[in-house]
């Protein structure tokens, strides 16, 4: 799946992973953030928590532990992670997901 060029042009968000790790899209309102991330390496994100998130595998796979629960997503199953449930993740290399945060500023966006 390849973004299209007005996707590539939105901004980055500041996240912890490299950028040949990891990639972002995003657009920020006064109410949430929507990211677009490909993962171009497997990835684990700790087990954390935050506000409310809501997203959905658009190519690839996603093992998602939430409250001590795992499933795995493919491409076109949502999940909702509710406020202050803790939760982590395994993701595929060559993997794209769509999250929506309830946080505006959950991720800084990078200049």
């Amino acid at each position: 799946m390849e973004l299209p060029d007005f996707i590539k042009d939105f901004p980055a968000i500041d996240l912890p992973f490299p950028e040949d790790m990891v990639t972002t899209r995003a657009i920020r309102s006064e109410t949430g953030l929507m990211v677009i991330i490909e993962i171009l390496k497997d990835v684990t994100l700790p087990p954390h928590s935050h506000k409310g998130q809501w997203g959905t595998v658009l190519k690839g796979e996603l093992a998602l532990t939430i409250d001590g629960t795992t499933k795995i997503f493919y491409p076109g199953d949502s999940y909702n992670i509710p406020s202050g449930a803790v939760h982590g993740a395994k993701v595929s290399g060559g993997s794209i997901v769509l999250d929506i945060f309830e946080e505006p500023d959950r991720y800084p966006l990078k200049p």
